[in-house]
């Protein structure tokens, strides 16, 4: 019998498989969006004013860099809501990367990344599903 470190005693094979999916999921939709959050304060993984399409900056009050730290202080909570509410966090983190998505393709010329976005997308949705089975409440 294989264990894993994640298994929990008497579970199936699809039960564990289907909890460290979630696990899995969970901690990416948690860490990624904080790290980038907070990124937007610190520019050190990119200059983020730059992913922000011109339309979208015309919407929004303030420059391009007053924008991205809103962008920040969003994916932190987000990130952070799914820590403690998957089944809610996991819904606004999808919801935010189809906003990114359009922004994307605003933009122009990052069609690649937006099409990976959309990849993780569907990863978000898939942990909004597994977390009504998975999370502890």
């Amino acid at each position: 019998m294989t264990t894993s470190l994640f298994s929990r005693t008497g579970a199936t094979t699809s039960e564990q498989a289907g909890r460290e999916a979630f696990l899995i999921l969970r901690t990416a939709f948690t860490v990624a969006p904080i790290l980038f959050g907070l990124d937007k304060f610190f520019d050190v993984m990119t200059h983020w004013s730059k992913y922000l399409a011109p339309q979208i900056n015309d919407l929004v009050p303030g420059s391009a860099h007053q924008a991205m730290l809103i962008v920040g202080v969003v994916e932190i909570v987000a990130g952070l809501l799914v820590v403690w509410r998957p089944q809610i966090g996991a819904y606004v983190v999808a919801l935010w990367l189809a906003g990114i998505i359009v922004n994307l393709l605003l933009l122009g010329g990052y069609g690649d990344v937006a099409l990976r976005d959309f990849g993780l997308l569907l990863a978000a949705l898939a942990l909004a599903r597994l977390a009504p089975a998975y999370a502890r409440h």
